[in-house]
């Protein structure tokens, strides 16, 4: 039986340091929703990624994300498409705990369903 991850309504992830890639076309709508340029976003929140392939999100100094205040994500509408997409088509090893995700069992069915809503909230589509 499929496994589907649901997660407390928390920011437990946000609070472990990792990097956050950032999407073709994700810093268009982050600079929009901060109403900054793309070149002002790009310099406020990025670096390059440790590969070089791509740019990832600045983290706080003790490897918080750089758009966590207290409880909240001040990007919530428009974050990251591995936020978004977390835990169930993007993690880590031990993300269960960390993240305080719980596991569901659910029919083959219902878990494409869960999965396809993830992956319209990705694409911003339905």
């Amino acid at each position: 039986m499929p496994v589907f991850h649901e997660r407390q309504r928390g920011t437990a992830c946000c609070r472990w340091p990792g990097e956050v890639r950032l999407q073709e076309g994700r810093i268009a709508h982050l600079a929009v929703f901060k109403g900054l340029t793309e070149f002002a976003f790009t310099q406020k929140f990025t670096r390059p990624a440790i590969d070089r392939r791509g740019l990832a999100l600045v983290e706080k100094p003790h490897g918080e994300c750089v758009f966590l205040q207290g409880n909240d994500c001040t990007v919530q509408p428009v974050k990251p498409t591995q936020c978004r997409e977390s835990p169930n088509l993007w993690s880590f090893p031990g993300f269960e705990k960390i993240c305080h995700a719980f596991l569901r069992l659910v029919d083959g069915e219902r878990h494409a369903q869960l999965v396809k809503a993830v992956t319209e909230r990705r694409t911003g589509h339905g």
